[in-house]
């Protein structure tokens, strides 16, 4: 089992240049009778965790509260290889600075934010539920 990746072992730098590089993962959460919910995220990777800013409508914030154990992954290539799938606790983290004072995230997202017709600002407000994953356990492949 791997909990943490390190940066020189190759599979796991990898991984880390993908959490780095690409911009959308899936995030599953379990509602309160057990179903999985699954749904694409955007996500920075910082301090050895997973951000996501959730809207603050989705179920998956009910979710984390009463379920903390989650899965994230990235994309498979197109033959089903390339995996970076973890398992993780998340949880509500009130004292995260919203989006719009988060550089590295805005940097990472301001044009897809401007493209959609949205301001920092108003994104900050209708994606205000910071969830930070740790994670406990990576398969990777």
């Amino acid at each position: 089992m791997i909990a943490t990746l390190d940066p020189a072992v190759p599979e796991h730098a990898h991984a880390l240049d993908r959490l780095a590089a690409e911009t959308i993962g899936w995030i599953t959460t379990v509602d309160g009778d057990g179903k999985p919910f699954s749904s694409p995220v955007w996500y920075l990777w910082t301090d050895g965790e997973v951000l996501i800013y959730s809207r603050t409508t989705a179920r998956r914030n009910a979710h984390v509260a009463a379920q903390p154990a989650v899965a994230f992954n990235l994309n498979t290539d197109v033959t089903g290889d390339d995996v970076v799938m973890m398992e993780g606790t998340a949880r509500v983290d009130a004292a995260t600075p919203s989006a719009d004072r988060n550089a590295p995230y805005l940097a990472r997202y301001a044009d897809r934010i401007a493209a959609y017709g949205w301001t920092p600002e108003w994104f900050s407000e209708a994606y205000a539920v910071a969830i930070r994953v740790t994670p406990t356990r990576w398969r990777l492949g």
